[in-house]
């Protein structure tokens, strides 16, 4: 039987996530981080029940909204409109939350229509069964990016042993070639030794009757 879906929320970067997951794990897992934003203080459970309604509709999916805003959480979320605002900004959004703070305090019956949205079992077991669908398919995906990177690792490895066995087999070829070229070389150096030790024998004798020739 699939596992019950909790919510979990946390920001990162210029957004605020949330995701209908099994376990904080799972939820790291589906966020992409790299660390327990749970332990660190920045990532929690959450009952707020329009939270949890939207990502109890795409359980499994990340659902996003602009860090720090109140609007809903949905699968494409535009950046924060107040990233380059000064503090006069920052203290009029404050004021303006307060106020919206008290007036909600005027609407409970509103107020409590939403705290009273729930899940019953059948639709946690359709949203459970839906994240484990959402997950194979994470899974999937993931799956499929690593052979592709197993691939082209083989392939770049393949392409490495070839240049290698290619520049190995120049390098013998023109030690080969350096060689017999240094056996000629040593051979010419020594005939030329012979010849001139030759001349010098040579050359002597026909020194020494040219001497006699002219007594």
């Amino acid at each position: 039987m699939p596992k019950k879906l909790k919510t979990y929320q946390t920001s990162l970067g210029f957004y605020d996530q949330a995701i209908a997951a099994p376990s904080m794990k799972a939820a790291l897992a589906a966020w992409g981080a790299s660390s327990n934003l749970f332990h660190q203080g920045v990532a929690r459970e959450t009952d707020d029940p329009d939270v949890v309604a939207a990502t109890m509709a795409k359980p499994g999916v990340v659902l996003r909204r602009p860090v720090g805003s109140d609007g809903p959480f949905t699968e494409s979320a535009e950046l924060p409109t107040d990233l380059g605002e000064g503090e006069s900004k920052s203290k009029t959004k404050s004021k303006t939350r307060s106020r919206s703070k008290a007036t909600s305090k005027t609407r409970p019956a509103k107020t409590a229509r939403n705290a009273s949205r729930e899940i019953d079992d059948a639709a946690a077991r359709k949203a459970a069964a839906a994240f484990e669908k959402e997950e194979r398919r994470r899974e999937a995906a993931r799956a499929k990016e690593e052979a592709a990177r197993a691939k082209e690792r083989a392939r770049r490895d393949k392409a490495v042993a070839a240049a290698e066995a290619a520049l190995d087999k120049a390098r013998r070829e023109h030690d080969a070639k350096a060689g017999a070229i240094e056996a000629e070389r040593a051979a010419l150096e020594a005939r030329a030794e012979a010849e001139q030790e030759r001349w010098d024998k040579q050359r002597h004798k026909l020194d020494q009757a040219l001497r006699r020739a002219r007594e």
